[in-house]
């Protein structure tokens, strides 16, 4: 009886280390108790093999989940740059580096004043442009984020020359394709020339109707989304509310500033925001949009440095030959600003073709002395002008047309014209651009070369011009 207790003992002792040796549970000093069984013939050589296979397996599984938890971002290079992302999709992050060094003659930007017309020549090289971009998404692919750091914003930007600033932050939710919301600073989606990125340009730089008439960089909120995708009724709507104060200013009054715009895809394929046709689309492409803004404040024109007042009539400062003054000398709240844009863009096989209509109204709500529109002239600042201004441009590669002819070459021209005040003569600003652009790895690696030919008419005697051409490295890595 004692002797079957024992035997029944041992039994029940080795069915207790079996099992917790075959489920995968701990056991304290495993080594050294599977050689015991061993050599007690409890489990034979092949068992304590199986054992030791499967322990070493599931000691190696335990060991990647352990690994997986302290590196949980794995490495990867893209188009957009160096970046990390999880395993789950749920977080990532890219990286890219971007510059532009370019050579001017006679002039570095677009002559905008009579007086810049007769200014002395300048031979110039800078770094236009030297920027850090960060984006990905944060929780869920659905969360976004991106920012832009400009490293080297020149001084016809209105910022100091080698001065840093954060010029574009944002985040997005677009969990539903037709109901998304982007909260930040950002290029506001106004006109199709300016949210083309200055890296994705077809010419070295935008044209003359961007410096007056583009919102720029805001600061706010805004609802968009995208409607039947991919037929007849594709399209965009976008409507958003500014401080309209422009980059990294505070609002200097109450009010805000109100944007809403509608694009059709009216061929059913999408139309991003980019210039040239680089990726070659072999279905025309095509979108027609409108857009219109309304404001109150000192500002009556933005750019990269900010706020902004034209030198249309609205000024109360007599500093002749700036396109522009501070904004300084306008009061909180002194104008309103009404703009609306018609818009049309195309690519189809290595042609593309962009084009914008700008109408303008500014109201003063005082009355003082200003200039008259590009001409430096004095004149009683009007309690209302309206501007206009338009371009057109297209581009082709033509190996697509003669083979000989090499596959990176585009061939590009641009007119454009600016109208600083409908109701006066003499005072139309004219832009004839012409461009070669070689890819070398598409708008990431490019260099351009372009000629233009400004005009300005001014009330006495014949219209000033001026000859430029302009040379530049567009890279980013």
């Amino acid at each position: 009886m004692k002797r079957n207790s024992v035997r029944l003992q041992r039994i029940i002792f080795s069915g207790s280390l079996m099992f917790f040796l075959f489920s995968g549970l701990p056991v304290f000093g495993g080594d050294v108790l599977t050689e015991v069984l061993r050599e007690k013939g409890i489990i034979s050589k092949e068992d304590w093999d199986r054992i030791e296979a499967d322990r070493e397996k599931k000691a190696a599984g335990y060991g990647e989940k352990k690994k997986s938890k302290d590196v949980p971002a794995i490495p990867f290079w893209s188009k957009k740059g160096f970046g990390f992302a999880t395993e789950d999709g749920n977080w990532r992050t890219s990286m890219q580096w971007r510059f532009q060094g370019r050579f001017s003659y006679p002039d570095r930007s677009n002559e905008d004043s009579a007086v810049d017309f007769r200014d002395n020549p300048e031979a110039t090289f800078e770094l236009r442009r030297v920027r850090l971009k960060v984006g990905g998404h944060a929780y869920q692919p659905w969360i976004k984020y991106y920012i832009e750091v400009n490293w080297q914003p020149t001084s016809d930007s209105g910022s100091s020359p080698g001065s840093t600033s954060l010029i574009t932050w944002r985040f997005t939710l677009d969990k539903y394709q037709w109901a998304q919301l982007r909260v930040g600073q950002w290029k506001v989606n106004y006109n199709r020339e300016r949210v083309d990125s200055s890296g994705k340009q077809q010419f070295i730089e935008r044209s003359i109707v961007n410096t007056v008439f583009t919102i720029d960089r805001q600061a706010g909120a805004m609802l968009m989304g995208h409607l039947a995708p991919g037929t007849f009724a594709d399209s965009w709507y976008y409507v958003g509310v500014f401080t309209g104060s422009g980059t990294g200013e505070a609002n200097d009054d109450g009010n805000l500033m109100w944007l809403g715009r509608f694009q059709w895809n009216f061929l059913g394929r999408d139309l991003k925001f980019s210039q040239s046709d680089v990726e070659y689309h072999e279905n025309p492409t095509a979108s027609i949009a409108f857009s219109a803004f309304t404001n109150i404040g000192k500002c009556t024109r933005w750019s990269s440095s900010g706020c902004g007042t034209l030198q249309s009539g609205f000024t109360t400062s007599l500093s002749l030959g700036l396109a522009f003054t501070s904004d300084t000398i306008a009061a909180d709240g002194q104008f309103r600003t009404d703009g609306m844009v018609e818009e049309f863009a195309m690519k189809w096989r290595g042609f593309s073709i962009q084009h914008e209509f700008h109408w303008k109204q500014i109201k003063d709500v005082g009355a003082g002395v200003g200039l008259n529109g590009f001409t430096g002239t004095t004149s009683v600042m009007p309690s209302k002008t309206n501007l206009m201004g338009s371009y057109s441009q297209v581009g082709y590669f033509p190996h697509y047309l003669i083979p000989v002819v090499p596959k990176p070459l585009e061939v590009a021209f641009r007119y454009a014209f600016v109208d600083p005040n409908v109701s006066a003569g003499n005072d139309t600003l004219r832009e004839f651009t012409g461009a070669l652009n070689w890819f070398f790895a598409g708008h990431r690696n490019k260099i351009t070369v372009d000629a233009s030919h400004l005009s300005l008419d001014v009330p006495t005697g014949p219209a000033l011009t001026e000859q430029r051409v302009r040379l530049q490295w567009d890279v980013s890595f």
